[in-house]
């Protein structure tokens, strides 16, 4: 009887032991964030006008954090675009902290070149409806990679140090021969690395006051090769360099927040000869492949004012330039100025009012000149 009863509470305890494990607290947690926007475009080019509502727009992210050192992150972007339905993936990469001053990611991320792609671009932080000339996936400068990257932040007495170093499979030339136009870009979106050739980059960012409300930023990306491995163009390196600059700050005097971004992109791409197959008369050419792309951009909210209106209210102005290569069949420079009018319904929901006033400076067909009007709301989730 003695021994049923030892044996009985032996697996009470036992069992009591299990149950306890079962309830353990687990590290693992998943999260869906995102963001999105729908509006009306208006455009004026030239005096062909068009008007259209744009399909919403939906760039989910899900974060699912592993422990306390590992994290996964992926964002897909969903876009109705020229009657289509356009599914791209942003980014998708995996982080180990390694302790408070470093992090290391792998996989395809957003390239910390400059500041805008990186932390700007989503629709709702963006304070105007479209992205600077020269910027974004279409630009001169690199917005994401696959690779591996270290990254970390530390005190300088009451300043503070950020850096960012990273291997990339880098860009690719393109030679012209699928679009002649386009002969001698850099095509950023390189999947597959097509030379033996890897990309090296970084940001030192470097905020002087204890209240973070400066940033100074400068980034450098070089490619040793940006050709193809067993064609004429192995061996065309490629050099970048941006210079970045922000400030946010409420101002008593102006009983609100004054926030400046700046953002200077310029790229060099070695010599090369291309051929236009539609033009067979015409011999090889070639020209200087220096671009450059820069943005200033200005808002001020009235946050602390009595008008429950107006705090919400933000006045924003941007002056954007792009110049591509003299010589290149792209050739051409681009300015666009830009003034908006956003009302924010919470914190992350903003709809913005802009209009856009863009002149195009042509070899031979001298400016032209364009317009567009836009409507959008954007939500962050």
């Amino acid at each position: 009887m003695k021994k049923h009863l030892f044996a009985s509470l032996l697996f009470i305890i036992f069992s009591a032991g299990l149950r306890a494990q079962d309830y353990v607290p687990s590290k693992t947690q998943f999260m869906v964030r995102g963001y999105g926007h729908t509006g009306l475009n208006l455009f004026n080019n030239g005096g062909e006008k068009e008007s259209t509502f744009v399909g919403a727009a939906f760039s989910p992210i899900f974060l699912f954090k592993y422990s306390d050192k590992f994290i996964f992150e992926t964002e897909l972007e969903f876009e109705l675009e020229n009657n289509k339905l356009n599914i791209g993936l942003e980014y998708v990469d995996m982080m180990y902290v390694v302790n408070d001053y470093v992090t290391i990611r792998a996989g395809k991320f957003l390239l910390p070149f400059g500041t805008f792609m990186e932390r700007l671009h989503p629709s709702w932080i963006n304070r105007f409806s479209n992205k600077p000339l020269g910027f974004g996936h279409d630009g001169i400068a690199p917005s994401s990679d696959i690779g591996i990257e270290a990254r970390g932040a530390f005190p300088i007495g009451s300043s503070t140090l950020n850096y960012s170093v990273y291997v990339t499979n880098g860009p690719r030339l393109k030679t012209g021969v699928i679009e002649p136009d386009e002969a001698g870009m850099l095509l950023f979106q390189n999947f597959e690395d097509n030379n033996l050739s890897k990309a090296v980059g970084g940001r030192i960012g470097f905020l002087p006051f204890s209240n973070s409300s400066v940033e100074i930023g400068l980034s450098a990306y070089s490619a040793g090769s940006v050709g193809d491995q067993n064609s004429q163009y192995n061996g065309v390196d490629a050099f970048l360099w941006a210079a970045d600059f922000s400030f946010v700050k409420q101002i008593t005097p102006l009983r609100g927040v004054l926030d400046i971004k700046a953002q200077y992109n310029h790229s060099k791409v070695g010599n090369a000869y291309y051929s236009n197959p539609e033009d067979t008369l015409s011999s090889p050419y070639t020209f200087n492949n220096l671009s450059s792309a820069y943005y200033a951009q200005i808002s001020y909210r009235p946050s602390m004012s009595g008008n429950p209106f107006l705090k919400n209210v933000e006045f924003v102005n941007r002056y954007s330039r792009l110049q591509n290569p003299t010589g290149s069949l792209w050739e051409g420079k681009e300015s666009e100025i830009s003034f908006g009018i956003n009302y924010w319904l919470s914190w992350r929901s903003v709809i913005k009012i802009n209009y856009h006033y863009t002149i195009k400076e042509g070899e031979d067909s001298g400016q032209t000149f364009s317009r567009a009007f836009f409507i959008h709301w954007a939500i962050g989730l």
